[in-house]
């Protein structure tokens, strides 16, 4: 491992403790304090991934991602206060990869570099043992890759992984708790509505590719379930 990582974000604590955290982990790391010295920075070297802030002075994070997808694919993760409204359809149809909210754990926010990461170096292959295949639907282990009736559809890592839990067991239902375990980990809190967030974005882009799609089914107080195909 020595992929390159540049983090961009106006607080200086997390420039310092993340850029530490992620050294640890054997990554090289660039850090600026704002969207122009960083948009800069990724206009004469591409890394392997980019670590945006939204709200930074100057060029804030979506106008950065927005200026680097002109010329560049590299995998973005955003970083996004908790109590900021972010359009993250937007983001996505940009194409960011994945979304991690302040305040968040450094070991959370590792494993989701590391998964981008690896979906990013995986993109040219696949290995059929890694491939779950529910009706129309298609999940990508390896990749972090769903599509449904062959078109691509766009998740986030945290997506991906609660719908590879219902998708697992097909009409099982899925808690609220297991999902957060599966999503975040059993060491960090995220509240129910979060799950319920991410559901709710998840069937919005099934229903942009398909506006019939309804496998993905709420039972009030208990939690989640994937319909079965029967």
């Amino acid at each position: 491992m020595n992929e390159k990582i540049i983090l961009v974000d106006d607080d200086n604590h997390i420039l310092t403790s993340v850029s530490v955290a992620l050294r640890n982990e054997g990554w090289q790391v660039e850090t600026y304090p704002d969207g122009e010295k960083g948009l800069i920075a990724l206009q004469r070297n591409i890394p392997d991934l980019v670590i945006l802030d939204i709200k930074m002075p100057r060029i804030d994070g979506m106008e950065m991602l927005k200026r680097l997808r002109i010329s560049s694919n590299v995998p973005v993760i955003f970083l996004t206060s908790k109590d900021e409204e972010i359009d993250e359809a937007l983001g996505l149809r940009m194409g960011a990869d994945d979304y991690i909210t302040k305040p968040f754990s450094q070991k959370l926010l590792i494993e989701r570099i590391r998964a981008v990461l690896r979906r990013s170096s995986l993109s040219t292959s696949t290995d059929p043992e890694k491939i779950i295949q529910r009706g129309d639907l298609m999940l990508d282990i390896d990749r972090h890759i769903s599509t449904w009736k062959n078109v691509d559809v766009r998740l986030t890592v945290t997506e991906f992984l609660i719908l590879q839990s219902l998708v697992s067991r097909p009409g099982l239902v899925k808690s609220r708790d297991q999902l957060m375990d599966v999503a975040y980990g059993e060491t960090i809190y995220v509240d129910d509505r979060t799950i319920d967030s991410h559901i709710k974005r998840m069937r919005r882009k099934f229903k942009h590719s398909d506006k019939e799609f309804d496998k993905i089914e709420t039972l009030y107080g208990i939690g989640y379930r994937y319909r079965d195909n029967k």
